[in-house]
């Protein structure tokens, strides 16, 4: 497509492109935006050395004249996004790119996949730890242990950045922790239970090597006659050395009956400040109908299911061209389908959330030059079902877009990792429980404003094809 652009002589064409999704994942209520830093590191190394070029003249598609414009490749255009961590609804644009033809339209696959992968796992990671906060007294923390079970190695290393985001306390991918800070935890493998003469050398092993962060997995034999009891018998060992026992780990077996019994033996022998890890293909539904069951577990080992978003493993988010320049002005521009989901909103957009005290109202996805006076009352509409309207007054507005690159430049200081996390946390607090249950939640209002609605109307009909 860029080269084709490059022979049409359309190549400088200014142009906007929006990325949004169409659904929630996982019947979710919403989504946690996540990836903008990938697509930062992708755009500040974005260019063509002479191996790649080697490459594509080898291909025999290109002309020379084409590949002298890619050795001197630098994207030069505008990007606005919502900052990582937003909570955002579909059809709202994630990320706005403005500049010309031949450099947006490069940028599409890898933006998408940066963002529809951290966006999808940061959103199932909430989910998980959302179940595990419906447990009585002190939440249970919640560890990404997927690393096996990735689709591959980048997608473990970013989908552990985008768990973390979504309120995982920590992982059990060195190679996440190191690149991005996040708490390493982890326990020992049933293949080093094995490779001891007994369960208990395997486990005093384990304690004089990590004496501090000993956790110890007990069901690799039988939990109840054998794994517990060793435990018991190291905890003792620690006690005495002036250590503690910080967990055992149940992997497999039923795990409520199980960690019942073994709070039970825990707590007879005294030692109630032992936790309890579950792991075991664990994911919402399975832990919230573990904590209904009364389950004595303390910490969750979630993995393939987290990893993977299992239940819903892509996000779907695409990049669509919504303006071009045309004899020296950009112009709306619309993409029409017989699928009414799939026809775009045209026009450079900007997304507005307007609160009422203290609380998300309604997002609205307006066009970048249009302005709201707070002063006023503001009539609200559905976009589809037009009779469905409302008002709100005294309202506060926040534009979600916000400038990260322009002509080229970076101009946005990415967060780190916990301050994105702590972002999430403050816009889950703006909507009600009804918005973000996990199952048949609310639907969140994204309406649109009453200009882009007339705009997209007046597309559709001079696009419309005439009637037989």
């Amino acid at each position: 497509m860029m080269y084709g652009y490059f022979r049409a002589n359309r190549h400088h064409q200014r142009v906007v492109f929006d990325v949004f999704y169409r659904n929630n994942p996982s019947g979710n209520g919403y989504v946690v935006a996540a990836g903008l830093e990938q697509v930062v590191w992708y755009l500040h190394h974005l260019s063509f050395g002479e191996e790649e070029l080697t490459y594509l003249r080898g291909l025999g598609l290109f002309s020379e004249e084409f590949l002298d414009m890619l050795r001197d490749f630098r994207f030069s255009g505008d990007v606005y996004a919502v900052p990582e961590g937003t909570i955002v609804f579909p059809n709202e644009p994630l990320v706005r790119v403005e500049g010309p033809i031949c450099e947006v339209q490069l940028l599409e696959s890898a933006m998408l996949a940066f963002i529809n992968h951290q966006s999808l796992i940061a959103t199932k990671a909430q989910r998980i730890v959302d179940a595990a906060a419906t447990a009585p007294g002190k939440v249970g923390p919640v560890i990404e242990m997927g690393l096996r079970r990735a689709q591959n190695i980048d997608a473990s290393v970013f989908g552990a950045r985008a768990a973390f985001i979504g309120g995982c306390q920590g992982t059990s991918n060195v190679q996440a922790g190191q690149c991005f800070d996040i708490p390493v935890m982890g326990t020992m493998g049933h293949s080093w239970i094995q490779s001891f003469p007994s369960e208990l050398d395997a486990f005093r092993a384990y304690a004089d090597t990590f004496p501090d962060a000993t956790v110890l997995l007990i069901d690799t034999y039988d939990v109840l006659k054998s794994g517990i009891q060793n435990a018991i018998t190291v905890a003792k060992e620690m006690e005495a050395q002036g250590r503690k026992l910080l967990g055992v780990r149940i992997d497999s077996g039923d795990l409520a009956y199980l960690s019942k019994h073994v709070r039970r033996v825990l707590d007879d022998a005294g030692l109630t400040y032992v936790g309890i890890v579950a792991s075991s293909d664990l994911d919402e539904w399975t832990i919230r109908d573990l904590i209904i069951q009364g389950a004595a577990i303390t910490s969750w080992g979630v993995g393939t299911k987290l990893i993977t978003s299992y239940d819903t493993p892509a996000l779907g988010g695409v990049y669509k061209l919504v303006a071009q320049e045309r004899d020296g002005q950009m112009t709306p521009s619309i993409k029409v389908s017989e699928n009414a989901n799939k026809v775009t909103n045209p026009g450079k957009k900007k997304v507005l959330r307007f609160t009422v005290n203290g609380h998300a109202s309604a997002d609205l996805i307006a066009l970048d030059h249009e302005t709201f006076d707070i002063s006023k009352p503001l009539e609200l509409f559905d976009p589809v079902h037009t009779y469905k309207r409302k008002v709100i007054r005294n309202y506060e507005v926040e534009e979600l877009l916000v400038p990260v690159y322009l002509e080229g430049k970076l101009v946005y200081e990415l967060p780190n990792l916990k301050d994105i996390r702590r972002h999430v946390e403050s816009g889950l607090a703006l909507f009600s429980k009804e918005i973000l249950r996990p199952i048949q939640p609310h639907i969140y209002h994204v309406d649109l404003s009453k200009a882009l609605w007339e705009l997209k109307q007046r597309l559709l009909h001079e696009w419309r094809p005439d009637e037989a």
